[in-house]
């Protein structure tokens, strides 16, 4: 990950980041509210987002970030990001154009149901 960010160190003194400099971004449907999928971002991927107005990631696998949609075409246009009140967790309001899981499901949350 990059060390150096140009996140606006106004938001980042508000962010409380794990061991490996990252934050959980809930990503929901800016219109129907539906929770659509859960990614991470460290400083320069926030940075990224909030600048571009697509969502991007850190891939804690592939060591590298990601932009929602770069290869399926199943892209994110953001119109709101919030921080928690423990600056622990971002909300990521978006417009969704096609299914947000890699299933190829409208949600990540769609497939089990434990209650």
């Amino acid at each position: 990950m990059d060390l150096v960010s140009s996140l606006d160190p106004a938001i980042a003194t508000r962010l409380k980041r794990d061991a490996d400099g990252l934050v959980p971004a809930v990503v929901q449907d800016v219109e129907s509210r539906d929770v659509l999928m859960v990614g991470w971002m460290d400083d320069e991927a926030l940075h990224r987002t909030l600048t571009t107005g697509r969502g991007t990631f850190w891939s804690r696998s592939r060591q590298e970030y990601w932009v929602k949609g770069e290869t399926s075409g199943h892209t994110q246009a953001v119109r709101e990001v919030r921080l928690d009140c423990d600056g622990d967790t971002l909300l990521v309001l978006v417009d969704q154009s096609g299914p947000a899981c890699h299933t190829g499901e409208r949600t990540c949350f769609d497939a089990d149901r434990l209650l």
